[in-house]
């Protein structure tokens, strides 16, 4: 395998040695990796038969050492995260050019999900559960968690979402994987509810705790999902906006999932954790109340930690 002709752009999170390279004229990018990479591969190249918005396989081998690399054409260089930091002009809010593109390549993937559904057998929203929200490791660590009102809260969450067609999905679907063109980094792929991956891509913002970036309007978050709503009703399904409630009660999970307990003397990193925390639990009562979850409603982080939040127990 051969790099002379490559830039190193960033080593890869999902292979300790893997790497990504961008060629010298930048049509085309080089993976390397491990067993995963052949995985992602060989899924990508599934998903691109089956007309989802993902860059074509181009080639990929094995190198003398038993590194495996893909290549695959380039989508555009940059991110609509990274337009979206581009556009902003000394406020937060998100360029409509951003939101318009990131609802035509949602459009593109729904499509194509919708167009092919999975049979997965019975155990599969149960264990989309497990795999979306990473529950064994939020109760694990959070063991307070564990309780009958959050599991009934996620049953409640699984049938509903029953009647929606199961579909292979990305699973950390938003903006820093999202380019005009298509959608990258399909490493955490797996089965999962239609609309899933899209229907989320503005609502997971507010998780970031609103110091910094860009922050979608209500009137974009709308019009987004109307988009959505509308491809979903021509396939024949339920519109997506009346499961957000749901598909955001077990992102709520992944993303405390993202922040362990640690000692209360790491100050930040205990407050991230006790944000998270606190972000499940008013999702969760919102859930309860209404079947839906407005994070609009949501504090900031820096609100949370000046006393308008509280860490709260189940």
């Amino acid at each position: 395998m051969d790099t002379n002709d490559w830039r190193l752009v960033k080593k890869r999170t999902a292979d300790a040695d893997g790497a990504v390279y961008v060629s010298a004229n930048g049509t085309r990018y080089r993976r390397t990796g491990g067993a995963a990479l052949r995985s992602e591969a060989t899924f990508q190249q599934m998903a691109a038969s089956l007309g989802y918005p993902v860059p074509q396989v181009l080639e990929l081998g094995e190198s003398n050492d038993g590194t495996f690399f893909v290549d695959e054409e380039s989508l555009g260089e940059q991110s609509l995260h990274e337009k979206a930091l581009a556009s902003l002009d000394g406020g937060r809010e998100l360029s409509d050019l951003v939101v318009d593109q990131l609802a035509e390549v949602s459009a593109r993937l729904l499509s194509a999900q919708a167009a092919h559904p999975v049979d997965a057998g019975p155990e599969a929203l149960r264990h989309w559960v497990e795999q979306a929200g990473w529950t064994h490791n939020v109760f694990a660590e959070n063991p307070d968690l564990d309780t009958p009102r959050t599991r009934a809260a996620l049953t409640r969450a699984t049938d509903e979402l029953s009647r929606m067609p199961l579909v292979w999905g990305h699973l950390d679907y938003g903006l820093p994987n999202v380019l005009a063109g298509g959608v990258i980094d399909w490493q955490h792929h797996g089965v999962m509810p239609l609309g899933y991956d899209v229907a989320l891509a503005l609502e997971v913002i507010p998780f970031k705790g609103g110091a910094k970036g860009y922050a979608a309007t209500p009137e974009q978050r709308d019009r987004y999902l109307a988009v959505l709503d509308s491809v979903a009703r021509s396939a024949g399904c339920p519109p997506l906006s009346v499961h957000l409630g749901a598909f955001l009660l077990v992102k709520s999970l992944f993303f405390l999932a993202l922040m362990r307990p640690t000692d209360p003397a790491q100050a930040d990193k205990h407050q991230k954790w006790q944000y998270r925390r606190h972000l499940l639990l008013q999702g969760l009562k919102q859930y309860e109340r209404t079947g839906n979850i407005d994070t609009a409603r949501f504090p900031t982080f820096d609100g949370f930690t000046a006393g308008q939040g509280a860490p709260g127990r189940p």
